[in-house]
């Protein structure tokens, strides 16, 4: 993507305060990027930029996101990242083409909107850096999800639906307030990667064994006092991380079998 591309604007790291006027009208625009600048409020006609594909509006001083977002029904990738917003707008689940990738990280959101559960084609979801406590009750709607990344929230627990989203390759929940996972993990049949560093997890759910495609995983620095024995079930499982367990008795005998068949420990 670059200014010379036909239907393109890429302006990032400008020191714009706002987005030109030579913008408004510019009904052909499919692109556009305005990373790393000092914009803090948006204008009424972008939103009447209604062919456009992708929006990075991420790396400025924005509060604020109108309803009006909705409107731009086009739009398969949105990137609002590193930001000062507090509360996204209820249309932002109107986005029916957001397909691609949605980036709300380093925000201080506290809460994300019920309507975002409607974006059910959507693959990426980075919600990591704010202040979320709990994610949406159903946010097993979004079945489309393949990565999932809300590291560094406090977040306390996970909603039972979590188990809907059987179309997860990678669930990052590194560095929150996790003491326990759901029984209902068992449905991540495809998952692959489960980040959990630096969690309060004492123990981990014998349904963990159900995660047959899984081949990556992390415990690093949690509480963890035991270890299911269904993890030495985990037929893909290539790395699993266990250092900084410091309440963990003792280190169990199939620990061995998983790296005779080729599975990478660190205890």
């Amino acid at each position: 993507m670059s200014e010379t591309e036909p239907h393109v604007v890429r302006l990032d790291g400008q020191n714009l305060h706002e987005l030109p006027s030579y913008l408004a009208g510019r009904s052909d625009l499919l692109h556009l990027s305005v990373y790393d600048n000092q914009i803090t409020t948006l204008p009424d006609w972008l939103w009447s930029l209604t062919q456009l594909r992708t929006l990075n509006l991420a790396g400025n001083q924005l509060t604020h996101i109108p309803d009006d977002v909705h409107r731009l029904q086009n739009l398969c990738m949105l990137d609002l990242g590193h930001n000062r917003i507090a509360e996204l707008p209820d249309g932002l689940g109107d986005l029916a083409a957001l397909t691609d990738f949605l980036y709300l990280s380093d925000n201080g959101l506290e809460t994300l909107p019920v309507s975002l559960t409607q974006l059910t084609a959507l693959r990426y979801l980075n919600i990591t850096e704010n202040r979320l406590q709990a994610l949406p009750a159903d946010i097993g709607h979004m079945t489309g999800l393949m990565e999932l990344r809300a590291y560094n929230n406090p977040l306390d627990t996970l909603p039972a639906s979590i188990g809907d989203l059987g179309s997860l390759r990678e669930l990052h929940l590194d560095h929150t307030r996790l003491t326990v996972l759901p029984d209902s993990i068992d449905g991540l049949r495809d998952l692959r990667v489960l980040s959990l560093r630096g969690c309060r997890l004492a123990n981990l759910p014998s349904a963990i064994g159900q995660l047959k495609g899984l081949r990556h995983l992390d415990l690093r620095a949690n509480q963890l006092t035991r270890l299911p024995t269904t993890i030495a079930d985990l037929p893909q499982l290539e790395k699993l991380d266990l250092r900084w367990n410091h309440k963990l008795q003792s280190v169990p005998g199939w620990i061995s079998e998983l790296e005779a068949r080729g599975c990478l420990v660190y205890c």
